[in-house]
This record gives C-alpha cells, sequence and structure tokens, in this order.
C-alpha cells in the first residue's frame, strides 16, 4: 500500500474526494448570431421608432382637435358680430324710459293746528256746564284732548247732525286737522267727518247742516302748495321711478285731500264750491297725479275723483271746458310713454270721461304733427308714413296709433264721420300688412300687433 493512497474512509467520504475540474468550452459565435442579434437590435429600434411616432401623431391629433375647436369658436364669434351688425342696422334697440314724471318737489313748512277756543265754543260749551262734567272732569286744559276724542270715535259728527250746527271754530280745526295733521288717525277722522257732514243725504239740495265757515279752492291749492306739489313742472324731467327721494315723496295727507275733492264735488245742486276755471285745473291736477308712481296705491281714489270732478261741469260748461283741459294736457305732457299713460289714466266709465279722453288724445296728435290743423291732416300723414325706411321710429309709430285710437274709438261722433273712420281703417291695414313679420326695428311688432288686433275685434267685430 502505498503511503501517498487515500485512506478507505477518505475514499467512502464524498466531502474528501477531489473533483476533477471541468474545463468551460468557449462558444463559437458564428455568422447566424450575429445576423439574429443584428435582426433584433433592429426591431426593438423599430419598435420604439412607432411608439415615438405613434405618440407624435396622437399629441398632433390632439392638438388639431384643439386648434379645430378654436376655430370652431372664432367663426361663432364672427357670426354673432355680423348679426349684431345686422340687427344695429336695422335699427338698435333704443333704451326707452318707463312712463313716470315727479309732480312733487320739496315741501314747505305747514301751518299749525290750532285748537278752537272752547269758551266760545257752544257745542262743547254745554258739556263744561252740565252735571256729567264733574265725572269726566272736562276743563279747559283737557278740552283739546276730549276734542280730538270725539273726532277719532265719531262723535263730533253725531253731536253736529244733533245740533244742527258746525262753528266756524270747529269747521276750521277740522279742515287743518285733515290737511296737515302728521297723526294718520287724526287726519282720516278728520276726513270721515266732513265727508259726513257734506254727503249726508237727508236733503236733496241744501246742506244738512248750517257750516259757519267752508273752504275755498284756495285753501286746497295751498295746501298742494305746502305738500311740494309742482304746478309748473317739467314734462322732459326725469321719471320718478323709485321711493328713495324722500324728499319729493308726497304726505300721506294727499289722500284726506282726494277725498275731500271728491265729495265737494258730489255736492253741487248743494253747494257750488268750485267755479269753473277752478274745476278744470283740479282735473288737471288729478292727471297730474295720476302720472306719478308714488299714487299707484291710490288709483282707485283717484279715478273716483276724477269721474266726480269732470261731472261737476253743466253741460253748457263741458264743451268748452273739455277743450280747454286738453289743450293743457297736451302742451304740459311730453310726447313719450307719458302721454299714453295720461290717455290710459282716464276712464271710459261715463260718455264725459270717453269724450275728455279722445279730446286728450286729438290735441296730443295735433301738437305731434306740426302745421296739422284737423283730423283728416293727422290721418292723411299717417296714412303716408313710409313703412320700410330705415330711418323709421316705430316707437313713434306706436305712440301715434294709441293716440288715434282713443281719439277716433272713445268719441261716438267721430266714429259717425264716414271720412275719417274709412282712412283710420286703412291706416291699421297699412300698419299690420305693411310691416314684415321678421322686421326686428324697435317697437315694430307692437305697432304690427296692436293694429292687427284693432282691426279683427275692434273694426270687424
Amino acid at each position: 500500500m502505498d503511503m501517498n493512497d487515500p485512506l478507505d474512509f477518505e475514499v467512502e467520504d464524498d466531502l474528501l474526494k477531489s473533483h476533477a475540474i471541468k474545463k468551460k468550452r468557449k462558444k463559437v459565435i458564428g455568422l447566424d448570431d450575429l445576423l439574429q442579434d443584428h435582426y433584433r437590435e433592429q426591431n426593438k429600434l423599430l419598435e420604439s421608432r412607432n411608439k415615438q411616432k405613434k405618440a407624435n401623431t396622437k399629441a398632433k391629433k390632439s392638438k388639431t382637435s384643439y386648434d379645430e375647436e378654436d376655430s370652431k369658436e372664432a367663426k361663432l364669434t364672427r357670426l354673432v358680430e355680423k348679426c349684431h351688425k345686422q340687427l344695429k342696422a336695422f335699427g338698435e334697440e333704443e333704451d326707452i324710459p318707463p312712463w313716470g314724471v315727479k309732480v312733487f318737489g320739496d315741501k314747505k313748512l305747514p301751518p299749525a293746528v290750532e285748537f278752537p277756543d272752547l269758551r266760545c265754543c257752544n257745542l262743547l260749551h254745554s258739556f263744561l256746564n252740565n252735571k256729567l262734567n264733574s265725572v269726566v272732569e272736562l276743563n279747559v286744559d283737557k278740552g283739546n284732548i276730549f276734542l280730538e276724542g270725539l273726532l277719532v270715535n265719531g262723535w263730533l259728527s253725531k253731536l253736529v247732525f244733533l245740533c244742527g250746527h258746525v262753528e266756524k271754530s270747529v269747521a276750521i280745526w277740522a279742515f287743518n286737522t285733515m290737511l296737515y295733521s302728521s297723526k294718520e288717525e287724526l287726519f282720516n277722522s278728520s276726513t270721515d267727518f266732513w265727508c259726513a257732514i257734506l254727503s249726508s243725504e237727508e236733503e236733496v239740495n241744501q246742506m244738512p247742516v248750517k257750516i259757519d265757515w267752508f273752504p275755498e279752492y284756495a285753501d286746497l291749492r295751498r295746501a298742494l302748495d305746502i305738500y311740494g306739489f309742482l304746478f309748473k313742472f317739467s314734462s322732459t324731467s326725469e321719471p320718478n321711478n323709485s321711493d328713495s327721494d324722500i324728499e319729493g315723496r308726497p304726505p300721506q295727507n294727499t289722500r284726506a285731500w282726494i277725498r275731500f275733492v271728491t265729495v265737494c264735488s258730489l255736492i253741487r245742486s248743494k253747494k257750488e264750491i268750485f267755479s269753473t276755471t277752478e274745476a278744470e285745473e283740479i282735473v288737471e291736477i288729478i292727471i297730474c297725479l295720476f302720472l306719478d308712481r308714488q299714487f299707484l296705491g291710490l288709483l282707485v281714489l283717484l279715478k273716483d275723483c276724477m269721474e266726480a270732478i269732470v261731472n261737476y261741469f253743466t253741460d253748457q260748461e263741458w264743451c268748452s271746458s273739455c277743450e280747454n283741459i286738453a289743450k293743457f294736457i297736451a302742451c304740459r305732457v311730453s310726447k313719450d310713454l307719458n302721454c299714453i299713460q295720461t290717455i290710459e289714466c282716464i276712464s271710459e266709465a261715463t260718455s264725459r270721461c270717453k269724450q275728455l279722453r279722445s279730446a286728450v288724445a286729438h290735441q296730443t296728435l295735433l301738437s305731434c304733427f306740426h302745421g296739422v290743423n284737423s283730423g283728416e291732416e293727422i290721418l292723411r300723414s299717417l296714412t303716408e308714413i313710409n313703412f320700410k325706411d330705415k330711418s323709421s321710429d316705430f316707437y313713434k309709430m306706436y305712440i301715434h296709433l294709441v293716440l288715434t285710437e282713443n281719439w277716433v274709438l272713445s268719441n261716438s261722433s267721430i266714429k259717425d264721420n264716414p271720412v275719417i273712420y274709412e282712412m283710420f281703417c286703412l291706416y291699421l291695414e297699412n300698419c299690420s300688412t305693411l310691416i314684415s313679420a321678421t322686421n326686428l326695428r324697435s317697437y315694430a311688432s307692437k305697432v304690427r300687433h296692436r293694429a292687427s288686433y284693432l282691426l279683427h275685434f275692434s273694426i270687424y267685430k
């Protein structure tokens, strides 16, 4: 046994066995391998290029879509501007102010309401000497409070009817309280007091009680002047459309003023309070109040007052007074929506109101057309209008149409005139047929629609 040979246990142990070292074989790279690697790299490069190309194409498409949207928006903007220019060529819509005139300005200091001297007042003097006075303890110092209590509770008018007499001091105090008191309860009660003693139907042709002092029209006119009423207001002044102008706001006593004028207008058979000229001015004042938007809450009172004062005139007075009132209103009110409101505030409840409505419309038309002196000349001017002229003012046409409508249709005598009526019908036909439905000028459709309505429902009904 050779000394260098491994021992038996060494032979058996795998860990002690020496393994032969395998030598790596070098791989031989041929042309085929090189070609495959080349083609592989080319494919990767091509795929990368394709991905980049797709990304660029997508970005380009997105940019193109954005450009297309911008282009569409630009085209739409240009189209809108083009339509706006065309509309402007037809006649741009004007900013037409609404109706409304400021007829009240700065107020003046009202007179002090003086209480009557109770010692000289027979109506209350009996209470001072009565045994019951020990219960109520009425004296001169507390007489003012007691008198106001009688007025508010309605007992003052009952005492007057029992006595059949209104003393001067009591009448003046009740009148001034009605027009100048700042307490609503007092001026309303004073108005009720005057309405009760004036509108009593116990006597037909005379006052039910004896009144030592009766107010005149000058007293009523002075009250309006103190309220700030502008007897010579400008018809071209800015419209009063808001309630922010506290200085130009009339006092609440104007309601009492209107009620008192109404009841005075209804008792002409008992007492003629107003002259013809004064009654004409009252009608003019009432129409002016209609033009102030601050009186929209008093339209019922104003309409009642208008009808009462119009019926105040006798038949002989009315014809000339109606023309005088119409001429005054036509000169005072501007030729815009205010003149239409002036017409519409005059009701058609009575024949006189219709006559006044027609007269005001006629005088206003005469002032619109210079050099025109008759109704036929007015209608001839209206029928000669060129509706296709681009410079035509359909706003003025609308005002003329409303005025002509009220002038002709509110007066039966004019409707019976065949010449005027035929010319009016021709004018309506021109307005309804010669104005195209595609005419976009201001008020063109209103003129066409109103004329068509009048033809079908007022003329050919």
